[in-house]
């Protein structure tokens, strides 16, 4: 891994921490955060390899008892806990954004940013994090979809777009990913 690399991988888990300075915002057993834009800008700026090293190292520094999670938490309890689910899938959340931006590269743009993240930020937390909520807090599937999905739609709808966004930006002044080569001959 170049220098560049591990200060883009601590950058975004700094950002991911600045995020949860944010209050939460209690709906139920899963917090509102910021954070999740913060996994989703890892993945639309830095990519898959990089934006799940981002995250990973985020969580890391949870676990190891630091009290960056919107809540105030750290320490190993919130990985067992209501949002654990959500937590666990953040690294893979980044690594599917910065998969499916990777592949669209030179035809990058708000639209297609936001389509990433909508599968990988949205859906793929989703997946991992109503059937972990619904075994840890004993919820029934109709309370745990409601609950640890429907209620964060339209706010993550908005991350989605606004990650997608600076994305665009910022690849376009300052890309971070390179761009994909041709191979020898290809036009």
């Amino acid at each position: 891994m170049k220098t560049r690399d591990l200060a883009y991988t601590a950058l975004f888990a700094a950002i991911i921490a600045v995020l949860g300075t944010l209050p939460a915002i209690n709906v139920g057993p899963v917090p509102i955060t910021a954070q999740t834009l913060g996994v989703m800008l890892a993945g639309s700026v830095l990519g898959a390899r990089r934006g799940f090293l981002a995250v990973l190292l985020f969580l890391v520094l949870v676990a190891i008892g630091l009290p960056l999670l919107a809540s105030g938490a750290g320490g190993l309890a919130p990985f067992a806990g209501a949002s654990a689910g959500y937590l666990y899938s953040w690294p893979v959340a980044a690594a599917v954004i910065g998969w499916l931006t990777e592949r669209t590269w030179d035809r990058y743009n708000v639209a297609i940013g936001m389509l990433a993240n909508v599968l990988g930020g949205i859906v793929v937390v989703y997946a991992v994090g109503v059937p972990v909520l619904k075994v840890v807090a004993g919820l029934p599937w109709d309370t745990a979809f409601w609950s640890g999905a429907a209620v964060f739609v339209p706010g993550d709808l908005v991350k989605a777009f606004a990650a997608a966004a600076i994305a665009d930006v910022v690849r376009r002044s300052y890309p971070v990913i390179e761009r994909p080569r041709r191979a020898a001959g290809a036009r």
